[in-house]
């Protein structure tokens, strides 16, 4: 189903344009997005020039996409479920005239199956006595619940539970009491956790990271046409010059002349995710100006090196393992093959709500190139491992294809604690090396050795220093509050592991 959504342009009171709760069946929990966003202003349509970016950034939402665009003094809004290209045509029909504006923004989404509804598609839109305000945001508001409820007592009304329709509600209320720059400052100052945010006030743009820099985002050009989006690859296949990135605490408005700084107001550090060069991002881009690709092949080489093992053949689990794998065969002079074949037309496993679910996807996800394995000593390579059960069955693949000798390795630490900045890992009792020796995690997968690359090799190989990294799914250490709800038995279970 495909909404098209246009601002009343009803002034005064704020409205939004979702109508539902949501809800996880899996545990209850509020779920965490882990979305693309983008943002364009030039003398070209920006229907086309998002499409694209979306397109491009498909990796890192597959839920559901959406566009906002200036058009005749408002904002319209198109959005779906699904992906970019089953929302949206390739080229603008008389149906999508709508969008023909030459100032945008989009987002795809990324979040666990029992979530996946059409209200919870972005772009959010909210209309006030300041016109129209549109935002994308990727990340997560820690602090979400305790901000929904005081404005509630104000006689606001919510009408998600989205964290990102707070981040609406905060920006816009903040920015009508106090002007677009101070009211951005306070709210940045009330909103915590991660937050790389493309905005509309009408046919203004800007772009907005938390302090941290927990999520990225990246500003470019080509010709008098302006950019901002998740990632570089988005400006490569556009033809655009990479700009900057915007800076950790900055917020940016994007004119007619380019990038402007409205302020910057950084931390006295920043966190950025290790999880964008390990598996989010996609190895072309270049995030926070380190190569996604160059860190993958230097974890495979860190691995080699902490995790030798005599074999025969060094095999990647496709796609995420692949850079690794080769690292890893770069480093051991072990040659490297292709004896897994990934359907490419398979989910992602680890967000899907059942295990019997995951288990069935995991069957229709990969195949065997027996001659490849028959008989050989295989080290396997993967770039990490949540829940276990892909793992296991790969094993269990390579056993029946006549592998010999199984030797797992993987090119990120053990993950032990719950992210709270927006990738869809909620509880500790999801992770297979939550409480597990490395033997007891090798007996579980069943391969005949076992090694994850360490806390300091992943730090080297991501070339930043371990202080401007969030590892807190590695260490349970976080670089912000975790969120202020009432603490659930499972949100005590972690205070008790990280203390």
């Amino acid at each position: 189903m495909v909404i098209t959504h246009t601002t009343s342009g009803k002034r005064g009171a704020l409205t939004v344009d979702s109508h539902q709760q949501e809800s996880d069946p899996i545990d209850g929990l509020k779920p965490s997005d882990h979305c693309a966003v983008v943002g364009y202003r030039g003398g070209d349509q920006a229907y086309p020039v998002l499409l694209v970016s979306l397109k491009t950034l498909q990796h890192r939402g597959q839920e559901s996409a959406g566009i906002a665009t200036f058009v005749n003094s408002t904002i319209n809004v198109r959005k779906g479920m699904g992906l970019v290209s089953e929302v949206f045509n390739d080229k603008l029909s008389d149906s999508d005239s709508y969008l023909s504006g030459n100032v945008g923004i989009g987002h795809t989404r990324y979040s666990t199956a029992g979530t996946k509804t059409m209200e919870n598609a972005g772009p959010f839109l909210v209309s006030n006595s300041l016109g129209h305000i549109a935002v994308s945001h990727n990340g997560e508001i820690t602090n979400a619940d305790a901000l929904r409820e005081e404005m509630m007592r104000m006689g606001l009304t919510f009408l998600t539970s989205s964290d990102t329709e707070v981040l609406l509600m905060e920006l816009a209320r903040d920015i009508t009491t106090y002007g677009i720059q101070n009211g951005i400052k306070i709210a940045m100052d009330r909103l915590k956790g991660a937050y790389a945010v493309t905005m509309m006030i009408n046919d203004r743009l800007f772009a907005i990271r938390d302090p941290l820099g927990i999520r990225p985002l990246v500003m470019g050009n080509f010709g008098d046409n302006f950019i901002v989006a998740s990632e570089t690859c988005a400006l490569d296949i556009l033809g655009a010059t990479k700009i900057r990135d915007v800076k950790p605490g900055e917020a940016v408005e994007i004119t007619e002349r380019g990038p402007e700084t409205i302020f910057v107001r950084p931390a006295p550090r920043t966190a950025h995710c290790m999880f964008e060069y390990v598996y989010f991002a996609r190895p072309d881009s270049v995030i926070d100006n380190v190569e996604v690709f160059g860190s993958r092949i230097n974890l495979g080489k860190e691995l080699a090196r902490e995790h030798p093992v005599e074999a025969d053949v060094v095999i990647p689990v496709p796609d995420s393992g692949r850079a690794q794998a080769l690292g890893f065969s770069m480093e051991s002079h072990i040659p490297y093959s292709e004896g897994l074949i990934k359907n490419r037309f398979s989910d992602r496993t680890f967000i899907m709500p059942t295990q019997d679910a995951r288990k069935k996807a995991i069957v229709l996800k990969l195949n065997t190139i027996k001659s490849e394995l028959q008989g050989k000593r295989v080290v396997l390579v993967d770039d990490s491992i949540v829940r276990g059960n892909t793992m296991k069955h790969i094993v269990a693949l390579l056993r029946n294809a006549g592998a010999v000798e199984v030797h797992v390795r993987i090119g990120s630490p053990p993950i032990v604690a719950p992210c709270y900045f927006g990738v869809d890992m909620k509880t500790r009792d999801q992770f297979l090396a939550s409480g597990k020796d490395m033997e007891e995690i090798r007996k579980e997968i069943g391969s005949d050795s076992l090694g994850y690359v360490s806390i300091q090799g992943l730090v080297r190989s991501i070339e930043k220093n371990e202080n401007s990294l969030c590892l807190g799914c590695l260490t349970g250490n976080y670089p912000a509050p975790t969120p202020e709800k009432a603490k659930t038995p499972r949100q005590k279970e972690l205070e008790s592991f990280s203390s």
